[in-house]
């Protein structure tokens, strides 16, 4: 099955970046397709309250945000497909995204899947992410203020976010399975400098800790357990912060699409360009180091103004 109709923008990811790369293609009337993929509206759904987004001085909820502006890119004519591309074919112009068995041709393409944190993967993780549990300490740093917070990694994001952390928090404590860091040796002393920063070697995250009053749900603590006698300890403290990395969503465009060693997409200097002519990449999916929905909505408008000046060259 496929769609007949040609379009001249598909973008495949649906955070701020796939988000306003839509909204700036519509108001060029190139009526682009969003295909939102399996978790609409992207990182910033699973976010609480937004402060750091310009134009929202007392903050806004992640969702809400995002719906805010997909009602935007549709008012201009955006349309949005709540499916998951599975399959791409780049080698050739006009080119083809496979979304549930059907297929859709456009003469370009925007990729914005962007990038998921590394999550530890328990349940209580999950019940109290954007409630105390983060993995974005520039996001959510200034809401533990004189507050005691974890880190939960050893690696030079782990001490990137602890340092950061410390600008706020009166104590973090980083958590780490070894006896060592793995960060390189900068980083390290960085940390072992700061009066603010102690250590919990040989540990892992065992459970998240928390309380839910009158539906309000916050961290208490966490359960850990030395990797090397088995026992276990509550730690209390009054947020987590995972510090374990980040993985681009890039998967899909494997053998396809240039990436680094990580899996982000290398795009053209001073560009959203891929190594494909008419295919550019937007947001957290081409950016290890900022990572910010705002960088992110930043490079989705660049996108857009890149497609439709390939666009308009190549017709």
């Amino acid at each position: 099955m496929s769609d007949t109709s040609n379009h001249k923008v598909i973008i495949i990811g649906s955070g701020p970046a796939g988000l306003t790369a839509a909204l700036y293609t519509a108001r060029a009337n190139l009526s682009p397709v969003v295909f939102e993929g399996i978790q609409p509206g992207g990182q910033l759904t699973i976010t609480t309250e937004v402060e750091n987004y310009p134009g929202f001085p007392d903050g806004i909820m992640g969702p809400e945000l995002m719906d805010k502006i997909r009602q935007q890119a549709q008012k201009f004519g955006a349309q949005s497909i709540y499916q998951q591309v599975s399959e791409i074919d780049f080698s050739k112009r006009p080119f083809k995204v496979v979304a549930e068995g059907k297929t859709y041709i456009g003469e370009t393409v925007i990729v914005s899947t962007g990038a998921s944190a590394k999550l530890l993967g328990i349940p209580s993780e999950a019940e109290y992410m954007g409630y105390g549990v983060s993995a974005c300490a520039t996001c959510d740093g200034f809401f533990f203020k004189n507050q005691h917070v974890v880190v939960v990694g050893g690696g030079d994001t782990a001490i990137e976010e602890a340092s950061f952390l410390t600008k706020f928090a009166s104590k973090v404590t980083i958590v780490h399975r070894r006896n060592e860091l793995r960060a390189s040796k900068v980083m390290q002393k960085r940390a072992f400098d700061n009066p603010k920063i102690a250590f919990a070697w040989d540990s892992v995250v065992d459970e998240v800790l928390g309380k839910n009053e009158n539906g309000r749900k916050s961290v208490t603590g966490v359960r850990l357990k030395n990797v090397k006698t088995g026992a276990l300890t509550d730690f209390a403290c009054d947020g987590v912060f995972l510090g374990i990395g980040h993985q681009p969503n890039t998967k899909l465009f494997e053998g396809v699409l240039d990436m680094d060693s990580v899996g982000y997409l290398i795009t053209k200097p001073h560009s959203t360009a891929t190594n494909i002519e008419g295919v550019f990449a937007a947001g957290d999916v081409a950016d290890p180091t900022y990572r910010q929905a705002v960088s992110a909505a930043g490079t989705g408008c660049m996108a857009a103004i890149d497609a439709e000046r390939f666009l308009t060259h190549h017709g």
